[in-house]
């Protein structure tokens, strides 16, 4: 049985193969793929293209090697996350997929960004499409290579939905809004700040904002594993407003019912909100898991110096 996703950004997409919990769980081990091919997808080719993302994007493409992929996200001066593709780069051409609705803006600005660069984007839904392989991450696969791809075991989006949660991994324009800055949303290593933006590079657009706070103090938001009653229903909907005695503290975002760990969600939670406190989402008590820590801040303004 094969149940496709009825609305939102992911519809059309399969939901399910009848048996979501064995598909998580085959999906954790890395025995299962899942078919992502209603992702835009798109190529960046040019002797410049590596040089070029480096300079407009947050990412550092300038030592991406062959075959590792990279996220990067596009942010406005103010460090505001305005979009976000993933790329895999094969020696000659980045093949680069984003979020459904998304690519017709993204292609747009990156467009207009490559006065002379020698760099050529292409829009490759047609030929093109993400899998992932079991065992591996997303990867970006010929149309007619999408079954070999997948192997013999399947997922669908909830499984893939419910382990990503599970681990913390925002979606970007889900999981965050138009105010969402990349330092809400990882505690910083001293050289990344999460899987999207290095720290140790040259200016790029926004890249002041996320250096101030991350130099000078906390964000003011922090993205948190939201632990949901079990005995609701429904789960909240995206968006939702987070609350603690009747007082706003968050956004929600997604949320999915995990294998092991029950009803899961991540939501953005005003920095000072204290850990332990009781909160109600879509009239749902929730609990907190720390994603992100409150604290981080302080403690690299101390090693730092």
């Amino acid at each position: 049985m094969t149940v496709l996703v009825p609305a939102g950004v992911d519809a059309g997409a399969v939901w399910h193969y009848g048996d979501p919990f064995a598909e998580q769980k085959a999906l954790a081990a890395g025995l299962a793929g899942v078919d992502l091919s209603h992702r835009p997808v798109f190529t960046i080719s040019g002797p410049d293209r590596l040089t070029w993302l480096h300079a407009i994007t947050s990412a550092d493409f300038e030592h991406l090697q062959p075959g590792v992929p990279l996220n990067a996200f596009i942010l406005n001066p103010q460090g505001h996350i305005t979009q976000v593709f993933a790329a895999i780069d094969d020696g000659q051409t980045l093949r680069c997929h984003t979020e459904p609705g998304h690519a017709e803006a993204l292609l747009a600005w990156l467009r207009k960004m490559v006065f002379a660069a020698r760099v050529e984007i292409g829009d490759v839904d047609d030929e093109l499409a993400v899998v992932i392989a079991p065992g591996a991450g997303p990867q970006v696969v010929s149309r007619d290579g999408v079954e070999a791809a997948l192997g013999q075991v399947r997922a669908g989006t909830w499984a893939m939905e419910a382990v990503r949660i599970a681990a913390g991994l925002p979606r970007i324009f889900l999981d965050t809004d138009e105010r969402t800055i990349p330092n809400e949303l990882a505690n910083p290593d001293g050289v990344a700040l999460g899987p999207a933006v290095h720290l140790n590079k040259g200016c790029y657009p926004g890249q002041e904002a996320v250096a101030r706070i991350f130099n000078l103090g906390r964000p003011p938001r922090r993205l948190t594993l939201l632990h949901l009653d079990g005995s609701a229903d429904a789960l909240p909907a995206v968006g939702a407003e987070v609350l603690v005695d009747g007082v706003v503290v968050g956004r929600m975002g997604t949320s999915e019912r995990h294998y092991e760990l029950g009803p899961i969600g991540l939501a953005l939670l005003k920095r000072q909100t204290p850990v332990d406190a009781a909160l109600v989402v879509d009239g749902i008590d929730a609990a907190q898991e720390l994603v992100v820590n409150p604290d981080v801040g302080l403690h690299f303004r101390a090693t730092r110096g």
